[in-house]
């Protein structure tokens, strides 16, 4: 095998909640994580070339180590001691910088196209042990489908597949940075959190209706009062059919649920016209069945 081609899927969060601030200054979560059906296309060539070598088609993106893609392939590299070269290019379609976990997810296609590539005879286990030297999110993007994340958001729980739906991504033409709205938010002093339990439930008994109703996220208490925006998108697709819209981790991505196709696409037409969405997609839950 010389070559290998890869999805790497976005994630969304069906509920976040922020449990406390640690003494180390890591905030311990709760979080059920679940893949959708959009996805970043990474195609991994052995090279003859010495070194990693990565391509993009977004010009803003880093090529070299403060991208973790490079990370991820110089992470095996090392421990391997593989003489190859390898040439990877990265096709983004996942919105950057969105609280959709793209990076991470990146990152877990390059570990998995390594490890295939090289032959070097991994566990998905091991891929994600190793992972979590990349970032918090990475292992849960290479497990996939729908799980429960505690602690930094490494402690995973494989959980039932969500119950099918269609979804509504829209992000606002901001960016929202991770590290201001943690700093921001009071952890110790939240009087909400969401029931998390409550909706692990609802999804085992494959209510869409339930799992809709269950919904929350702390750290919208942080962005939407810096970008009003976020609220405003969300009440569009509530009023457009959704049955619960919100912000996917720490933003700005706002998500939608719809019990249709057709009522998915009557919202997409409304929110199409609205200059304050720069990206937006209809897509569905992807699952490990």
């Amino acid at each position: 095998m010389d070559g290998i081609n890869l999805k790497a899927l976005a994630k969304i969060n069906l509920s976040l909640d922020v449990v406390r601030k640690r003494e180390d200054g890591y905030h311990e979560v709760r979080m059920i994580m679940q893949t959708i059906n959009l996805y970043d296309k990474l195609e991994i060539r052995k090279s003859d070339e010495k070194g990693i070598h990565v391509t993009t088609n977004i010009s803003f993106l880093p090529t070299n180590e403060n991208n973790l893609v490079y990370k991820a392939a110089k992470l095996l590299i090392e421990e391997f001691g593989i003489e190859e070269g390898v040439s990877i290019h990265l096709y983004k379609y996942i919105p950057v910088a969105a609280g959709m976990a793209g990076g991470s997810s990146d990152a877990a296609a390059v570990l998995y196209g390594m490890n295939k590539l090289f032959n070097l005879k991994l566990s998905k286990q091991d891929l994600m042990e190793r992972g979590v030297k990349l970032g918090a999110d990475v292992p849960y993007c290479i497990m996939r489908g729908t799980a429960l994340a505690e602690g930094i958001g490494e402690k995973l729980t494989k959980l039932p597949p969500a119950p099918e739906c269609f979804v509504i991504i829209a992000k606002p033409g901001i960016s929202v940075s991770t590290k201001f709205v943690y700093e921001n938010l009071h952890a110790n002093e939240l009087t909400y959190h969401p029931d998390i339990d409550g909706m692990i439930e609802e999804i085992k008994q494959g209510s869409l209706e339930g799992v809709a109703e269950k919904m929350g996220n702390v750290l919208e208490t942080v962005t939407i009062k810096e970008y009003p925006v976020i609220e405003k998108i969300k009440d569009t697709m509530k009023e457009n059919g959704a049955i619960n819209a919100m912000m996917s981790g720490s933003g700005p991505t706002v998500f939608g649920l719809f019990k249709t196709e057709e009522e998915a696409k009557k919202a997409y037409a409304v929110l199409e016209k609205d200059k304050d969405v720069k990206k937006l997609y209809i897509t569905t839950m992807f699952n490990n069945k």
